[in-house]
């Protein structure tokens, strides 16, 4: 019996310190909340399945252009505060320069949702499927890689914020999400357009990179419209499309 005893006390000795181990250490969500707050890198685009970190701007896979408005923001940050704190999108300084924009081309396509007009680019460029996006146009797959030339239109899919300058950096740094995982941005570009913002900026991803840009413009609808065009270095003949981009969106009228 004695030994029976002796058992039953060590148990409860250990079943002791397990409760009060379990007393003392927080469970993992109070220390989460407990610790320093870090900005997201890469906000959700939408309130629908979020892209693959990997995609890449073939834009494949199911994916809304539609904000979430509290779901891409760590606890107790605004928009640009975790846009600030993302290393992957460096500091807008007056050292960026502006373009110099051609006269917009003719031959355009009207995105009634966006309120917009938009170069019809040449070939080898040719329209495509839009959804989930309201207008769509490719340059054709290379073989060996996902990547390719992409230039898409939709309403705004992420806040827009009091300047139009700020609401196209927020722009760009949703564009991420449809580049290649580790890719980091470096500004080329930044100027006023009518009615909104446009930058263009280099994206490197390893030892390869593409050329984007943004274009954010009030087109009168209930939000902005967003025009984002991305062609990777494997098809740097199309880089010279990029300032048709830039230099054509407008407002439908």
């Amino acid at each position: 019996m004695r030994v029976v005893y002796r058992g039953l006390a060590v148990v409860a000795a250990v079943v002791a310190i397990a409760v009060t181990l379990a007393v003392a250490l927080p469970s993992e969500p109070d220390e989460v909340v407990a610790g320093p707050v870090a900005a997201p890198p890469a906000p959700p685009p939408s309130s629908g399945p979020a892209p693959s970190p990997s995609s890449s701007p073939s834009f494949s896979g199911s994916f809304s252009p539609t904000p979430s408005p509290t779901s891409s923001l760590a606890p107790g940050y605004t928009a640009m505060e975790a846009l600030y704190a993302d290393p992957r999108v460096p500091r807008l300084t007056r050292a960026v320069k502006r373009m110099s924009l051609a006269s917009p081309g003719k031959r355009v396509i009207k995105d009634g949702r966006t309120g917009l007009a938009v170069p019809r680019l040449p070939r080898p460029w040719k329209a495509y499927g839009p959804a989930p996006f309201t207008t769509k146009q490719v340059l054709p797959k290379q073989r060996g890689t996902g990547l390719r030339g992409v230039f898409v239109t939709c309403p705004l899919p992420i806040l827009e914020q009091k300047s139009a300058r700020n609401t196209a950096l927020l722009a760009a740094r949703w564009t991420l999400n449809h580049h290649p995982k580790g890719s980091r941005i470096k500004w080329l570009a930044s100027q006023p357009v009518e009615r909104g913002w446009m930058l263009v900026y280099r994206v490197t991803y390893g030892k390869r990179t593409s050329r984007a840009a943004v274009v954010v413009m009030d087109g009168g609808m209930s939000k902005p419209g967003l025009a984002f065009v991305s062609v990777p270095d494997s098809q740097r003949k199309q880089w010279r499309d990029i300032a048709r981009v830039a230099s054509g969106v407008r407002v439908l009228g």
